[in-house]
């Protein structure tokens, strides 16, 4: 089901590692055209393109895109008593989790009467997707919701595709997950099309353009994402899924096999990746795939996402060309299912789970960590979703009349050498009493 990739024997470069494994980049450059239309049509007639892509893309018509309060009440109130139960924990954990996050304000003193603020100041408005097309997310609005919360932002405003299934409504489990946290401005707009409205905004709505617009999705949204950048700030691009896996001799192939299939569920084009010298271990998990996968209720999606060219057993000669290729890779999710995990060692990655009581699905619902990560190789530059996304460093600068003099002539010397001495005359005023 997953085809090998033997780099035994072999020295390649980080980028030839990295070509081992192709990603889905086909699909990823035409989300990229199809995103951007979708978003400038959005921007251009708003509420009108809204109602199209819903029609053309879930079946819907004559919704109500602006949510009514009476609907989050009700999903609330129907909620089963065990997944809100179960939410409630993840909600703690995450709000726990991402209070460590929010850095205390740091004051340093240069000299006397010469002092510098650090301040982390969060964004006013902030506009959260949740995802709801082949998989149902309320933990996503927890992802989203509680870090934005815990930073201190004013105002959350949640987005989530129609569904046909209940009258053009958001699922009523997302609703309900709304409700919990206490969001009351919830759209009912899914896709590209809900980014550009976030970002924009929506005058026949009341939607307000807001500041920074969060979550994960597929390659449509990673890349309304990108075209919205600038316009408004983004987290990281979170495209299809990705797991990587590591593992010795010493891993469980059940235990890897099943996390490689918990992946690949969500969707065709996720990643499912496992890195191993063992030529054994790589043989027993993919037996425990083809006994598991058919199991599974998403058997189909699964055995598409493994079969594809972006998932892979790779054999390596050794841990150390093993953790070079993660480190080129840099996926979204790394599993270490190693005798010495030398986590360390291993730079690159969106999250990473250690050993055998830490799978990927730990953190998708109640680890406390996020599960709104890079994807693509963003793990080698961005973050994952925290609290620190809807925060600005800032510096407030106090300096008194004898504490500017001290640095009165340098920065006249300055202002002269840079050719601006109308800045060093700006400091010259102060003095000419």
């Amino acid at each position: 089901m997953l085809q090998t990739i033997d780099l035994r024997g072999r020295t390649l470069s980080a980028s030839e590692l990295l070509a081992a494994v192709p990603r889905a980049e086909m699909a990823r450059e035409a989300a990229l055209t199809a995103a951007a239309q979708i978003v400038h049509d959005v921007a251009a007639r708003g509420e009108q393109a809204l109602r199209e892509q819903a029609e053309r893309f879930d079946g819907v018509a004559d919704h109500a895109v602006r949510v009514p309060a009476s609907h989050l009440d009700e999903a609330l109130a129907e909620l089963a008593p065990e997944v809100r139960e179960a939410l409630d924990e993840a909600i703690v954990r995450v709000r726990t989790a991402s209070a460590a996050q929010v850095p205390p304000p740091t004051t340093t003193e240069l000299a006397p009467g010469a002092r510098v603020v650090q301040r982390w100041q969060p964004v006013r408005r902030v506009g959260v997707y949740v995802p709801g097309g082949k998989a149902v997310y309320p933990s996503s609005v927890v992802m989203n919701v509680v870090p934005a919360q815990v930073a201190g932002v004013s105002v959350v405003a949640l987005a989530s595709p129609p569904q046909r299934e209940f009258g053009g409504r958001i699922h009523p489990v997302i609703l309900a997950a709304a409700r919990l946290l206490g969001v009351d401005e919830v759209y009912a707009m899914g896709g590209a099309g809900a980014i550009g409205a976030l970002a924009y905004g929506v005058p026949s709505l009341d939607l307000d353009p807001v500041d920074v617009v969060t979550g994960p999705g597929n390659n449509f949204v990673a890349a309304a994402k990108r075209a919205v950048a600038g316009l408004v700030g983004t987290d990281a691009e979170a495209g299809a899924t990705e797991i990587l896996i590591v593992a010795d001799d010493s891993a469980q192939p059940a235990l890897v096999a099943a996390d490689l299939i918990s992946q690949a569920e969500h969707d065709e084009q996720a990643s499912a990746v496992l890195v191993t010298p063992s030529a054994e271990l790589a043989e027993r998990v993919s037996v425990e795939l083809t006994v598991r996968r058919p199991r599974t209720r998403h058997a189909e999606r699964v055995a598409a996402a493994l079969s594809g060219p972006q998932s892979a057993i790779v054999l390596v000669d050794d841990i150390d060309q093993a953790i070079a290729f993660s480190n080129a890779y840099a996926p979204e999710h790394l599993e270490i299912h190693l005798s010495e995990p030398r986590v360390d060692e291993f730079v690159n990655a969106g999250a990473v789970f250690v050993g055998d009581h830490a799978p990927v699905s730990l953190g998708d619902y109640l680890a406390g960590s996020n599960h709104v990560l890079p994807t693509g190789g963003q793990a080698r530059y961005a973050a994952g979703l925290s609290a620190s996304t809807f925060l600005r460093p800032q510096q407030v600068i106090e300096y008194d009349r004898a504490a500017l003099a001290e640095v009165r002539d340098a920065i006249v010397t300055l202002a002269r050498a840079e050719a601006l001495p109308a800045h060093g005359e700006a400091v010259e005023a102060r003095f000419e009493d």
